[in-house]
């Protein structure tokens, strides 16, 4: 009777030490997890900062493109401006000639 009083004594005390093993392996597991999930958390964060300066960055450039886009449209407008005005004198002065010819081919 004492020998199976010690097998089972020695087969439950070996159990509680495969079950402690566990729970410490489980435990470090667990440790490991919340660990890793703060440094993702970190490197979101981080992430998130970068896409954020990277939004503004885009902002800025997409107002100084504007800008240019808008000097070189006054600056186009000024020069189309120029070009009509002369288109039109020009057109002036030959419609001038063609007159003056007229009335000269009629006083003939």
């Amino acid at each position: 009777m004492r020998v199976r009083l010690f097998v089972l004594s020695t087969l439950l005390a070996l159990g509680l030490a495969a079950c402690s093993d566990d729970a410490a392996k489980a435990e470090a597991a667990r440790a490991e997890a919340a660990r890793l999930a703060r440094e993702a958390a970190q490197k979101a964060d981080e992430a998130a900062r970068k896409a954020g300066e990277a939004v503004g960055a885009a902002a800025e450039a997409s107002r100084e493109a504007g800008k240019d886009v808008v000097t070189a449209t006054r600056e186009a407008g000024k020069d189309l401006v120029v070009k009509a005005a002369d288109a039109t004198s020009e057109a002036a002065d030959k419609a001038r000639e063609t007159a003056d010819k007229a009335k000269a081919a009629v006083g003939r």
